[in-house]
């Protein structure tokens, strides 16, 4: 089975093609420099020589805060990038893997959001990915959406690796308390991908890990796992005010995987320590 990766070289995308090619599926990575998603003759050339069974897309302009001030780069990638990829995998008559995100809802509820749930973006960024998930519905007939949340890994960077770095740096830290998510283990993420791949139980799904909690009980996780004595003080999100506004509570209920009899997935805290030992 043949499989393209856009995004090959992020922190999702490097530990897919790991984790794929360890499979014996055949998997052709494209970092930005392989493949400009925005480019459609050449998503066309490239996707159309390979020829794949799945196309897993998790290529996307991720800067949320500098979104705000750059639409038309953040849509022109994560919008129209997107249709290049849709378009093109469905004319191979590719399965199409979309990597979407929490930042879909405004973070209004109260309880958890299933995939039925209706999407209301507050940010570019946010605006831009659903932006792409539009494209996916409209223009492809086996996808999978894939919404996911707090994605942490061994390769990029990303909030557990800003933790450990800041505990090297200071004795005290300030995370805010008062955003509620999911986090998310690459290696848990992939796992989940692969399962989908196998089937044609077509749809959006949230994928993240089990649980949730704030951004500060997941740093006082992250330090309490590592061993290491930092003091974490709780402050709000309006005392650090950023440009793109984040859902407040973006936990993710996994109705999808449940209804179609995917595995549970991990609890996040036994994945963060799982994460921890192996770096």
């Amino acid at each position: 089975m043949k499989v393209v990766v856009t995004g090959a070289k992020g922190q999702l995308g490097t530990d897919l093609v790991n984790l794929l090619s360890d499979r014996g599926y055949e998997v052709y990575g494209y970092g930005r420099e392989e493949l400009d998603i925005t480019n459609f003759e050449q998503v066309k050339r490239v996707i159309t020589e390979v020829h794949p069974n799945v196309v897993i897309h998790a290529a996307a302009y991720t800067k949320v805060d500098l979104a705000e001030s750059e639409p038309n780069q953040a849509f022109l990638i994560n919008a129209y990038g997107t249709r290049n990829v849709a378009v093109v995998s469905e004319a191979v008559g590719a399965k199409l893997v979309y990597i979407s995100t929490d930042y879909v809802f405004d973070g209004m509820a109260t309880t958890p959001y299933n995939e039925f749930a209706p999407t209301n973006p507050l940010s570019v960024y946010g605006k831009s990915k659903l932006a792409g998930e539009q494209f996916v519905r409209d223009l492809h007939a086996k996808f999978f959406i894939v919404r996911t949340s707090w994605v942490y890994g061994k390769h990029g960077n990303n909030f557990v690796k800003t933790m450990l770095k800041l505990a090297k740096e200071r004795d005290e830290l300030m995370v805010v308390n008062d955003q509620i998510g999911c986090p998310t283990y690459t290696v848990d993420l992939s796992n989940c991908i692969l399962e989908l791949i196998q089937t044609e139980k077509y749809g959006v799904y949230h994928v993240s890990n089990s649980g949730h909690c704030s951004w500060y009980e997941f740093a006082k996780a992250i330090f309490e796992e590592a061993g290491i004595k930092v003091k974490v003080n709780p402050c709000t999100t309006r005392e650090f005010p950023r440009p793109a506004p984040r859902p407040m509570y973006s936990v993710f209920e996994h109705m999808a995987l449940r209804l179609n009899s995917f595995k549970v997935m991990p609890n996040w805290r036994d994945s963060l320590r799982i994460f921890l030992r192996s770096i």
